[in-house]
């Protein structure tokens, strides 16, 4: 049947990716049928401290508006350069991958502090275009058949693009700033003359999300050697 098809393709789609995007269609569909509430999922520093509703630091990022136009979109792009990213410059890496979620989770919600900001699914989102075009800048982009550029021009296309649909592009800004603080820390700074890796993923992440290295020094049994079957 056809949905067996789409659930086979879907499962081949990386994991960290693959988990983003089926958390925020589920969380939008639960809002959608009126299990949840977008003021149960909304960034308050206040619930978060005095009240202890911790998930609401995990919910911001899951839900991107009701459906609609903008909310395709949105998903659009998450599962694209999500994507992108993980079968790109941090294929083998999920620990890697993970870790710069976290990195950009934190960094957007202490600055999102600052202006207000509710939820930051979309700043999520401008980051990952952000660090995919950096990355890729010979890539050339075709924006919805209209324009066609460099990959680094790509993030202000979309902050354009979200201006005309009448969303405030200070979520846009802040995650292209966050994107760029990450650029700059991962791929700049540690190449630089005096420069060092100044971010480090986690030995406890590598440890459970990503596969063990092989010993360089390991001498296999002589029955795990290949060979002739013995006798």
């Amino acid at each position: 049947m056809a949905w067996r098809g789409v659930a086979a393709e879907f499962l081949q789609v990386p994991a960290v990716t693959r988990t983003y995007t089926a958390a925020c269609v589920l969380t939008t569909a639960a809002v959608q049928l009126e299990l949840l509430s977008p003021f149960q999922l909304y960034f308050n520093p206040h619930l978060v401290l005095r009240k202890f509703q911790v998930w609401r630091l995990v919910t911001n990022f899951l839900f991107f508006g009701p459906l609609g136009f903008s909310f395709f979109f949105n998903m659009l792009f998450v599962f694209r350069y999500c994507r992108m990213l993980e079968e790109g410059s941090f294929r083998g890496r999920k620990a890697d991958f993970v870790f710069m979620f976290l990195f950009g989770g934190v960094l957007m919600t202490l600055l999102g502090l600052l202006g207000s900001l509710f939820f930051l699914g979309q700043a999520l989102t401008a980051m990952l275009v952000y660090v995919w075009s950096r990355r890729s800048p010979r890539v050339r982009v075709n924006f919805f058949g209209l324009l066609t550029f460099q990959a680094p021009f790509l993030p202000w296309a979309l902050m354009g693009f979200s201006l005309l649909l009448g969303n405030s592009i200070l979520v846009d800004l802040l995650g292209i700033a966050v994107g760029h603080i990450y650029y700059f820390l991962e791929d700049v700074f540690p190449n630089q003359p005096g420069g060092k890796r100044l971010l480090h993923t986690p030995s406890f992440l590598k440890l459970l999300l990503d596969a063990p290295e092989e010993d360089p020094d390991y001498l296999p049994l002589p029955e795990e050697q290949p060979g002739p079957p013995q006798q």
